[in-house]
Formats: C-alpha cells, sequence, structure tokens
C-alpha cells in the first residue's frame, strides 16, 4: 500500500492534550503513521484540549463535522465522505469508537461528529464520529479479541438494536465484515460460524 496515497480519519478521540500517550493520535502515529510514510497532510486528527477550541469538546467535535463535510464529493450521501474503510474496535460493552450503549451519542441522527461527556471509560471527555456518519462507509471492518468480548459480538450479530448495542448500527454501505479471535467467536451460534 502507497501509504502516501491514503487520507486517515479518526473515529474517535480522547481529548486530552495533544501528545498525550492515552490519545489515539500519539498511539497511531508511534507504532503506525510514523513509520509508513504517510502523508502528514493527508492526516486528520481530531482536536485536542490543549488545541484552539480550548477545553470545548462540542466546539472541537464541530470543527472535525466542518472538515468531513468539506471532504464529501458530490457523490457522497450523508453526514461525511464516502470512507472507503472504517476500521473500529468493539468494546465489552458494544460500544463503537466512542458511542457507548445508551449514550447521546447512539441517538444522533444527523450529526457527523459530537462531542461526549461522562464517558463510561476514562477518560470521561472525548470526540466520536456518529453512527450516521460511520455508516457513510463502503465498508466498515469490526476487530475483536479476547473472550470477554464474545457477549458483545454475539449480540452485535445476533439483531441487538443499536441503541442497546451500538456495534449492531456499525455497518458499512457494501460490506460490513468482523474480524474476530477464536475468544472473541466463542459464544456464536455455529451458523454465524459457517459450520
Amino acid at each position: 500500500m502507497d501509504w502516501r496515497r491514503l487520507d486517515v480519519y479518526w473515529g474517535d478521540e480522547r481529548f486530552l492534550p495533544s501528545g498525550d500517550p492515552d490519545r489515539n493520535e500519539t498511539q497511531a502515529r508511534e507504532v503506525l503513521l510514523d513509520h509508513v510514510g504517510a502523508d502528514p497532510a493527508r492526516v486528520y486528527p481530531m482536536g485536542a484540549s490543549d488545541g484552539p477550541w480550548g477545553d470545548d469538546p462540542d466546539a472541537a467535535a464541530r470543527a472535525y463535522e466542518d472538515l468531513l463535510l468539506s471532504r464529501r464529493r458530490p457523490e457522497d450521501r450523508g453526514p461525511a465522505p464516502s470512507f472507503d474503510i472504517c476500521c473500529l474496535g468493539i468494546g465489552e460493552d458494544g460500544h463503537v469508537a466512542s458511542v457507548f450503549p445508551a449514550s447521546p451519542a447512539v441517538y444522533e441522527t444527523e450529526r457527523a461528529v459530537t462531542g461526549v461527556r461522562g464517558s463510561p471509560k476514562p477518560p470521561p471527555t472525548r470526540i466520536t464520529m456518529t453512527l450516521p456518519a460511520i455508516r457513510c462507509a463502503a465498508e466498515v471492518w469490526l476487530i475483536a479479541s479476547g473472550a470477554e468480548k464474545a457477549a458483545a459480538v454475539t449480540m452485535a450479530l445476533g439483531g441487538a438494536g443499536e441503541v442497546q448495542m451500538p456495534a449492531a448500527g456499525a455497518t458499512g454501505r457494501r460490506r460490513t465484515l468482523w474480524l474476530l479471535d477464536r475468544a472473541a467467536a466463542t459464544k456464536l451460534p455455529a451458523e454465524l460460524l459457517g459450520r
């Protein structure tokens, strides 16, 4: 893959100062982006708490939403560009990005990005793409590993609603791909495993 030709966006971010080791941007740069020749002009991190929006995650979310809207092409539909791939992890509670079960973000139907306060996982303040923005992707890849994720995976694939299980609402326009290790797949019924 020619990383110089790839546009990289964030699905969510912990609203912490730039360079904080707990920021997704910091981790992604350290383990991948700084080593593959990604074009810095094509990497679009979400705002930091020491950025131009100060400690206002809602203002930083609006700025990221404006960026996404500016990147849409005439043929794109929805609140975000038509991403080729949206790659997401799934939490033990079934959250994706920072869209947690029964949280205000899971009820968002129009905005592409929203601020999150009171996250059940630390830190409590975050920025996240919403399910409508995630669903703009041609393909959504959901990654889960470990037995502690097995129940959430089974519920998401078993027809749970997205309010209870946000991963169930993270679907691609063309394809939704679940990438599971054996432990995360242990509770799936045989018919879902192709046995």
